[in-house]
């Protein structure tokens, strides 16, 4: 019997939160580097993020991570982007990522799961390329787009449209 499937756009959906604070060129977000995860390890990332779960918004998941990931409970959650996105063509790589921004929480940012993270630490959206771990590629497309003001509500990334 064939899969039904079978090269059909196979999507597994995430919630990511970016926290932030300041104005202008002082905007500054919050990123936790990863570790031990088994993905983009060694990289730093969004503060909150991953998977939504059968049954829940993205929406609800953005809140959700940032209380298991960060120990905050977002009281304001802005939509800023979706990004579908792709690499390499397998099933677990086919991704639609929903972004969303806080800049109003309750509890101060901290790890809460330390044995996924190296730290976190709030990064001034100009000094990206300053940091000493890389920003996780489709990641640094949006918070670059914050930075410039190029922000969409429909973002791509990886597919060849994209080159």
């Amino acid at each position: 019997m064939s899969d039904p499937f079978e090269g059909r756009f196979a999507v597994v959906p995430a919630a990511y939160v970016v926290l932030m604070r300041g104005e202008g060129s002082d905007t500054e977000v919050l990123l936790q580097l990863r570790r031990h995860t088994g993905y983009m390890d060694d990289h730093f990332a969004c503060g909150a993020a991953g998977h939504v779960e059968v049954g829940e918004t993205p929406h609800a998941a953005a809140r959700r991570e940032a209380c298991e990931e960060l120990g905050v409970d977002l009281e304001e959650l802005a939509f800023l982007t979706v990004m579908p996105r792709t690499a390499n063509g397998a099933a677990i790589d086919e991704r639609v990522d929903y972004f969303f921004t806080s800049r109003v929480w309750t509890g101060e940012p901290r790890v809460v799961e330390p044995e996924k993270s190296g730290g976190i630490r709030w990064c001034a959206l100009g000094a990206l390329d300053g940091l000493p771990y890389p920003v996780v590629p489709h990641e640094r497309a949006v918070l670059e787009a914050l930075r410039d003001g190029s922000s969409a509500a429909y973002t791509t990334f990886g597919f060849e449209e994209d080159a």
